[in-house]
Formats: C-alpha cells, structure tokens, sequence
C-alpha cells in the first residue's frame, strides 16, 4: 500500500504565506505526477498545481504567479508554496500521486491524502 501524508495547513492572515508538504510511503515503485487539489465548502474539488517526474508544472490560473509547486524524488515529497494568500484560497488541500507499485509496476494507481485545511482570515 501507498500513504500520502499532508503537513503545514494552518490559519494565516491575507497577505500571509504557508508551505504545504505532502511525503509518500510504502511500496512505491515510481512516481509519476503528484499535485494538490483544493475543495472549499459548497464547491468541487478542484486542481491547483500539477508537477511530473521531470519537472513540468501546471497551475491553476487564480494561483498562477502565487504559488510554486516543487518535488524532492529522492525523498517522494512534493511541495506547494502559498503566498499572498487571500481569503478565496480557504479550502482543504489535498495531495495526488500517479503511483506505480512495487506488487503491480504495470498500471499507475491514484492516491489521495488525508487532506489539511488552509484558512486564510483577518
């Protein structure tokens, strides 16, 4: 089995700045994207940034020149940096994995973190 574990969601003022990590575990073969999605109260989930293997990076167009999205292979950890957040960005940050297993190398399987919430507010 494969485990996403999210960290460094939080309260933070507008304006402010928060770096989400989001490290993978088990049997993992290879990693191909990995990204963060978001879902606010009352709305779909929906992407905010994709980034492959090789480093091409996709950002939703109300984060773009805001966010940065990075990965470390070595250690299976993708990041998101958040700045100038406003309030619009509160929602649940969820981490996504293509990940090829060690038992089924063949097929790429999606994971999901547990989520952590991001609220920004005066």
């Amino acid at each position: 089995q494969v485990q996403l574990v999210e960290s460094g969601g939080g309260l933070v003022q507008p304006g402010g700045s928060l770096r989400l990590s989001c490290a993978a575990s088990g049997s993992i073969f290879s990693i191909n994207a990995m990204g963060w999605y978001r879902q606010a109260p009352g709305k779909q989930r929906e992407l905010v940034a994709a980034i492959t293997s090789n480093g091409s990076t996709n950002y939703a167009d109300s984060v773009k020149g805001r966010f940065t999205i990075s990965r470390d292979n070595a250690k299976n950890t993708v990041y998101l940096q958040m700045n100038s957040l406003k309030p619009e960005d509160t929602a649940v940050y969820y981490c996504h994995a293509e990940v090829r297993t060690v038992v089924d190398f063949t097929y790429e399987y999606d994971y999901w973190g547990q989520g952590t919430q991001v609220t920004v507010s005066s």
